[in-house]
């Protein structure tokens, strides 16, 4: 069992100082709560929650996040590709924070033969994990 203050892993997109789009790991900070093993977050302040459904041959190409949101993929599978060349598998339960609102942007495909089902929530620009 963990202690509960284990950072919750997120993968984040975002546009590096070379203008390219990357791809890294994160942590967001939890605090204890309670019993052992629980954790929080600081509240993360945003809009509201859109729902979106995409279908299985989904290929969308190269355009940035309208707006700095999380994405939450709960059935499905997709990949984004960053303009460096690395390619993100996304699974049912990750969450994934798109950063890239200016440069190139990724690419989004579905993988497999299933629709994809997701949450966007989109995030205040104040909202940071550094």
């Amino acid at each position: 069992m963990t202690s509960g203050a284990e950072p919750f892993p997120i993968w984040r997109v975002f546009t590096g100082e070379d203008g390219q789009t990357h791809v890294e790991s994160i942590g967001v900070p939890m605090e204890p709560q309670g019993a052992p093993g629980r954790a929080l977050s600081r509240l993360l302040t945003g809009t509201g929650v859109i729902l979106r459904r995409t279908p299985a041959d989904l290929d969308v190409d190269w355009h940035p996040a309208p707006r700095r949101q999380f994405v939450v993929t709960l059935s499905g599978r997709g990949e984004i590709e960053t303009s460096d060349g690395t390619v993100l598998p996304v699974e049912p339960g990750m969450v994934v924070l798109v950063d890239d609102i200016d440069g190139i942007g990724h690419r989004t495909r579905a993988v497999g033969d299933e629709e994809r089902l997701s949450l966007f929530i989109p995030i205040d620009d104040d909202v940071r994990f550094d």
